[in-house]
């Protein structure tokens, strides 16, 4: 989940030496970049499916110390040059087995990958990283017994809690009138990726070019994130930038220690 205003979250970290990381290549394929359009109004943040990740184990890291591995997408090419199959679901199909991720999820972090890679490659964003915060926030858009459809949304829309203020949750008033939470008393957080509405109204993005911005839709979620973690000219090569992106998604040691093993094993299974 985004904390509310969490872009702005580097205290935590203090002044950290940029340490240097090892960049771990898998293979970019030949071809351009669809670049993706995005609408963008206000800030605020996502926030987690509450339970939906207690199992997985923390890192065992220092935070700031050091980022995970990094591994690359394949380049997408412009559809209107290329007939046939596509090579960025071609790469989500062979890495889906060893990611243990589903291809149409590991598709839209490759796609907002290759679009940050144009739109702001001084990020080093990795699809890995957007994998691990995926996997915590929704299990890839399958939480709850939903499915991810080919259309990258969920069989059944993914909702958090009411943020109202209840023991272990914030309070977070009603900031969409219920247009994307159903609520229209409280905030929830929505979609795969987890954002709190007043958040996806500033960074909403339109991903899969059907001319809006769906936070249950997983390309258009996943390409927001991406845009959110790089915020603030972060180099997510550097260990102290890598942990201030994720720290701003959830302020949490745990949150950022278990975001850190599962980005590192997903972009190690896949080298």
């Amino acid at each position: 989940m985004i904390e509310p205003g969490g872009d702005e979250r580097r205290s935590r970290l203090g002044i950290l030496a940029r340490l240097g990381i090892v960049l771990l290549i898998l293979a970019v394929g030949a071809g351009g970049v669809l670049l993706l359009r995005a609408t963008t109004s206000r800030e605020a943040g996502p926030t987690s499916t509450e339970n939906a990740a207690e199992a997985i184990p923390a890192a065992d890291v220092e935070p700031g110390a050091v980022a995970p591995a990094t591994a690359t997408a394949t380049a997408r090419p412009r559809p209107q040059a290329v007939a046939g199959e596509d090579p960025l679901r071609t790469w989500a199909n062979r890495l889906a087995g060893p990611a243990e991720i589903p291809a149409r999820a590991l598709m839209a972090y490759g796609n907002a990958e290759l679009v940050l890679r144009t739109e702001d490659p001084g990020c080093h964003l990795s699809w890995a990283t957007l994998a691990g915060i995926g996997r915590i926030e929704s299990d890839h858009g399958r939480y709850g017994g939903a499915e991810l459809r080919d259309d990258g949304r969920p069989s059944k829309p993914i909702v958090g809690v009411p943020l109202d203020g209840s023991p272990g949750v914030r309070a977070i008033s009603d900031t969409d009138g219920g247009r994307f939470d159903g609520d229209p008393a409280v905030d929830r957080a929505v979609g795969p990726m987890q954002f709190i509405p007043s958040t996806w109204h500033r960074w909403a993005a339109d991903a899969n070019l059907d001319g809006r911005g769906d936070p249950q839709q997983i390309d258009d979620a996943a390409l927001a994130a991406a845009r959110y973690l790089c915020a603030n000219d972060r180099d997510l090569a550097v260990p102290a930038d890598w942990w201030a992106a994720v720290f701003s998604y959830n302020n949490s040691v745990s949150y950022g220690q278990k975001v850190f093993g599962l980005a590192d094993a997903y972009a190690r299974a896949t080298l």
